[in-house]
């Protein structure tokens, strides 16, 4: 194993347990104790990990971005469920915009059976997956690589976008806030939904439940600039209000 390889396993255990053992990770990974010091050293230089005494454990920040495969593995039930709900809503000739989120990728597997679909997207992960889609018509973004991340961003990008209009816009985000609205964790991502929510006549917002009540670095916009919200599991009473007010459809 590669020692990327190994920092990103010890970063998906860090993402699912909160913690890990110097020990236990020599053992797993057959190298010595000071070889997976040097690793967490690292992630902790990186702002992926906070090392501690024997091992480290997980940053929780919402301001940092985690390895693309880290992300996909995270929370994956719960992703999973997202892309059932959101697979029913898009329909064979559909015109559509992903960007290149985890859960996104989950919601372009759920959908390879539909017909006809024309797809924009800047997820380097959703462009292998549907290389094979005969019937699809296919549009990368162009873009500068973001490294670890598998998307294009940069101007070039945003303006691809910005010369389509499509039925649905598909995006997710690192944060929901009620006061704060829809953030992220950095412009460029910031900015690619921003473009692809103004592209769109539906604008669906995908968030799991660990996103909610929280804010991230950038915001991309409120929630009334989006129509539906789909998520895992019931939020808390004030966010089906809140919702409601803001003419919003809250599926989960």
């Amino acid at each position: 194993m590669l020692a990327l390889e190994r920092r990103n396993a010890i970063l998906e255990k860090l993402a699912l347990t909160g913690k890990v053992i110097v020990a236990d990770l020599s053992r797993e990974f057959n190298v010595t104790e000071e070889t997976i010091r040097r690793d967490l050293e690292k992630l902790d230089r990186e702002g992926l990990a906070q090392k501690t005494y024997g091992g480290a454990i997980a940053n929780h920040s919402l301001n940092m971005d985690l390895p693309y495969k880290v992300r996909q593995r995270t929370n994956a039930e719960a992703k999973q469920a997202i892309a059932l709900k959101v697979a029913d809503m898009i329909h064979d000739g559909d015109y559509i915009m992903m960007d290149a989120s985890s859960t996104t990728l989950y919601i372009t597997k759920c959908i390879r059976s539909k017909h006809n679909i024309t797809l924009i997207t800047n997820s380097i992960e959703i462009l292998m997956e549907v290389a094979d889609q005969d019937d699809w018509h296919v549009i990368c973004t162009g873009g500068v690589l973001k490294t670890g991340a598998l998307a294009l961003v940069d101007a070039n990008a945003e303006k691809t976008i910005r010369n389509f209009r499509v039925d649905t816009a598909i995006c997710s985000c690192k944060g929901l806030d009620i006061n704060f609205g829809i953030s992220d964790s950095n412009d460029s991502n910031a900015q690619i939904k921003q473009a692809m929510f103004a592209a769109a006549r539906n604008r669906i917002l995908v968030a799991d439940h660990s996103k909610f009540d929280q804010t991230s670095f950038v915001k991309i916009g409120d929630l009334t600039d989006v129509d539906t919200v789909v998520t895992d599991i019931q939020p808390a009473a004030l966010w089906t209000e809140t919702c409601a007010d803001a003419g919003v459809s809250l599926i989960y």
